[in-house]
């Protein structure tokens, strides 16, 4: 391979590392989708979490996954038997967007397989010769676009491509029959709801969707609301949906859906509502328009597009990043009917738009 004329090569075989979170692996598709467009007949293989894998299946880009279990691997030689079988077929083509310790490692094992190709953003490794070749993002880009940007030295270039979820039709009938089972009809309109968050900086209250909830419930009635839930956060959505006026348009199916299910029930959805975790990018890459409450988040995790609304009030100390804070104003100062009102206009046009069609 020439080193000095890097997009002038094909390879045969090429290695994304991606690994958490689920949000994060899925804005990596338009990098796979780039790579995959540019050697269609390259196989790609994907290291990512095992948790991560089910959002990305039946993605056209990805050949093979990788999938990493951390509980399956416990001490250091079961972790080094495992980077060696992964590792062993080789690779032409590495690309790193993360430089965590695990695709350190697989790189570096990649390296000692005759990987002559490692591709990553510059760092202390570099120096090191782990990554031979470098690319350096642009500052303020979308968080899809900055890792698309590693491929540069490729001569590969980002041009807006959108994560993407595949689901099959039958993903879509089943989230249909879920959807009739709880009472939805053909005429009336979904909206997600994720009002859950591990952080506290990121969590507006609960209260304030309910609130949120009710004001959309009293302006159109054929308004239903699905309340997304992750693992041990089903008593966080009971309690939601027992502040809200509106509990009987409040869906709470149970047991709680699989994660290509929920994106399925998204994708019949009009409106997605809720905070900066995977959901909302799940929304991006289902062409649903979103409103966010980032609270402590950055701007890097919100798509460009005015159907992709956050509310971000102007604080000198937003975005912080900071797991929790005593006084989150990023968060008290959203007014549930200025969100509400956000809401209603969104639907309005979106209702337009599809009467216009």
């Amino acid at each position: 391979m020439n080193h000095t004329l890097p997009h002038a090569m094909t390879p045969r075989t090429i290695l994304v590392c991606q690994q958490r979170q689920i949000g994060d692996a899925l804005l990596a598709t338009p990098l796979l989708e780039l790579l995959k467009r540019r050697w269609p007949q390259a196989r790609m293989t994907l290291f990512t979490e095992s948790k991560c894998v089910p959002l990305l299946e039946g993605n056209p880009h990805v050949d093979e996954f990788l999938a990493l279990d951390k509980n399956k691997l416990r001490g250091p030689v079961a972790q080094l038997s495992w980077y060696r079988r992964a590792t062993a077929h080789g690779f032409d083509l590495v690309v790193d967007c993360q430089q965590l310790p695990r695709c350190r490692m697989l790189t570096l094992f990649c390296a000692l397989n005759g990987t002559k190709t490692r591709l990553s953003f510059p760092s202390a490794w570099s120096k090191l010769g782990l990554y031979n070749l470098r690319a350096v993002p642009e500052p303020g880009l979308y968080a899809a676009a900055t890792k698309a940007s590693l491929l540069a030295p490729l001569g590969i270039a980002y041009s807006g491509e959108k994560p993407r979820i595949y689901l099959t039709r039958e993903e879509r009938k089943q989230a249909a029959d879920l959807l009739h089972s709880l009472g939805v009809s053909d005429d009336m309109r979904l909206i997600t709801v994720d009002a859950t968050h591990r952080r506290a900086s990121k969590r507006w209250p609960a209260v304030r969707w309910a609130r949120v909830l009710d004001l959309l419930a009293e302006s159109d009635p054929s308004l239903r609301f699905l309340l997304l839930r992750g693992p041990g956060e089903e008593d966080e959505i009971r309690a939601l949906k027992s502040m809200c006026a509106c509990t009987d348009r409040v869906l709470v199916p149970a047991p709680a859906p699989s994660l290509r299910l929920s994106a399925a029930c998204m994708a019949r959805a009009v409106l997605h509502l809720g905070h900066c975790s995977a959901p909302r990018h799940m929304a991006v890459a289902l062409d649903l328009p979103s409103i966010v409450i980032p609270g402590a988040s950055g701007p890097e995790w919100s798509y460009p597009s005015p159907e992709h609304v956050e509310f971000r009030p102007g604080l000198e100390c937003n975005p912080c990043g900071r797991v929790d804070c005593a006084d989150p104003q990023c968060l008290l100062r959203v007014i549930p009917e200025e969100v509400a009102a956000k809401a209603r206009e969104m639907l309005e046009k979106k209702h337009n738009r599809h009467n216009a069609a």
